[in-house]
């Protein structure tokens, strides 16, 4: 008798229970709430993929939600899922015997019911077959709007679908919800990504030298993550920034692939999180290259850091995001105003919006199998207008189980600076030649991911946070210190579940 299947990388990595899915099947079909009804729900997993026309084969990752049901890792299949018990059958490819020669052995029916522990396997080609069987009255297709992408989901099709009627809004629905509440098999994954991450920035930061490149930096730590953690994807491109190359939120990209060289006086924002079985990290460190943290350096620093530590610990169920985010700003402003690059009152310069010329994105995000994560908008929430708010990823109320980011920041971008010296109402709060003057200086980024918990968070993310911390690192001490001056407590939960075989 087979014991149970689980997802292992080897060595130290985490063995994931694919038992797993069958529950998160289980919590979709409890907010569908259709048990009354003879539906199925079934779903498209991702495509393989080959570069423009050449053969080319992209290394392939799962759709998020099919994965998030069925787990699966190879392309080209669809799933459905009977909604009045959460039963799943897995569609697979018919595969050509020449696919042996090249890929390696066809698995057998029998073998993906094993591997996937789910209820029944059939060919794609037998869809048809298996409605009729079926006969469902409703048939529940994966079709809507993600809000923060805006991309439309794809539906599932097959031949003669058209004989059944279909509902197109309550599974994407549905699905999103039950992605924005982690089980706690979901937390492990995400806990273990964020340990592997979280050790990779640090040996990032051990070796960073002025001369060197940011892409050497993106290459260490992309290196630790897959040879010590497993981790062959990254959740998102990696954002290795120096100098004036910090304040571009989303650097790193095809047209500024993190080529610059390091220079000794500036400082490093590294914006990088690996993913173990398609479950996120998103992780950001900022420090100066030469290990130690100049006055002006170490003012903006901690002006972000001190907005980091109010937010984490003002987290718990209840809280509104939004409300966050605002106290994120109301602590920049304390510090720009204190370093004398604003003046005037709090009052005055939070209500003409400063903080955004400075702070222009979201203080986070939801966080899972998709770095921006679904569900940040349900259904009646409304986006904000205003400078900074109106860019925020997320518009809910926190629950128990929730995965947010924390990612305040202070960046002196040109447009932005001139944009506001141009107006009047903002210009008479703010110092021209001192906010001229760090045009140049970049930006700072803290961010770190967080579990939402019955009474409070836990920190995942572990690495240097405090300006002694950072400085100690970077001279060769160990990490973590014996004598931390952070004040939130870092999360050290985190064992794999024994037993069966990895595969």
């Amino acid at each position: 008798m087979s014991g149970p299947s689980f997802y292992w990388q080897g060595n130290d990595t985490l063995k994931v229970p694919r038992s797993m899915h069958a529950q998160n099947r289980q919590r979709l079909v409890s907010l569908m709430n259709k048990q009354s009804c003879k539906g199925v729900a079934l779903l498209l997993g991702g495509t393989s993929k080959t570069r423009d026309d050449s053969d080319h084969e992209e290394i392939f990752r799962q759709e998020s939600n099919f994965h998030y049901l069925f787990g699966v890792a190879e392309p080209d299949c669809l799933g459905a899922v009977d909604v009045r018990n959460g039963a799943a059958t897995l569609f697979i490819p018919r595969l050509p015997a020449d696919y042996a020669m090249w890929m390696g052995p066809i698995a057998s029916l029998e073998d993906f019911a094993k591997k996937y522990e789910v209820e029944a396997v059939r060919y794609v080609d037998e869809i048809p077959a298996f409605m009729s069987e079926f006969a469902p009255d409703t048939l529940f297709l994966y079709e809507g709007v993600n809000t923060d992408s805006r991309a439309k989901g794809t539906p599932a099709t097959f031949e003669g679908m058209d004989k059944y009627a279909a509902d197109r809004e309550t599974l994407h629905e549905a699905v999103y919800e039950a992605r924005v509440i982690k089980s706690e098999q979901e937390l492990e994954v995400m806990r273990f990504a964020n340990k592997t991450s979280s050790a990779a920035h640090v040996a990032v930061m051990r070796q960073v030298r002025a001369g060197m490149m940011e892409y050497e930096m993106e290459s260490t730590f992309l290196h630790h993550c897959y040879s010590k953690g497993g981790m062959r994807h990254q959740a998102y491109t990696a954002i290795c920034g120096c100098g004036p190359n910090a304040s571009v939120l989303h650097y790193g990209h095809a047209g500024a692939p993190n080529n610059r060289k390091l220079g000794g006086s500036q400082m490093v924002l590294n914006d990088m999180g690996n993913e173990y079985y398609c479950y996120a990290s998103d992780i950001t460190c900022s420090f100066p290259v030469s290990g130690t943290f100049t006055p002006q350096q170490r003012g903006i620093y901690e002006a972000v850091l001190d907005a980091t530590v109010q937010v984490m610990s003002a987290l718990r169920p209840g809280v509104e995001w939004f409300a966050m985010h605002e106290l994120a700003e109301r602590v920049l402003a304390v510090h720009l105003i204190k370093l004398g690059i604003l003046h005037g009152t709090v009052e005055e310069v939070v209500a003409v919006h400063l903080p955004a010329v400075f702070m222009p994105h979201g203080l986070g995000h939801l966080m899972g199998i998709d770095t921006h994560d679904v569900g940040g908008y349900p259904r009646g929430a409304k986006r904000a207008q205003r400078p900074g708010l109106r860019n925020i990823r997320l518009n809910r109320r926190l629950e128990e189980g929730m995965v947010v980011t924390v990612e305040p920041g202070c960046y002196f971008i040109n447009h932005f600076v001139e944009e506001a010296l141009a107006d009047e109402a903002r210009a008479k709060y703010m110092d021209a030649a001192k906010v001229r003057g760090m045009v140049g200086f970049g930006g700072v980024r803290i961010e770190d991911d967080v579990i939402i918990t019955k009474d409070g968070m836990e920190l995942m993310t572990n690495v240097p946070r405090t300006v002694k911390e950072i400085e100690a690192v970077m001279s060769g001490m160990d990490f973590p210190l014996a004598d931390s001056d952070y004040p939130i407590p870092r999360c050290v939960k985190w064992s794999a579940p024994q037993g069966g075989a990895g595969k």
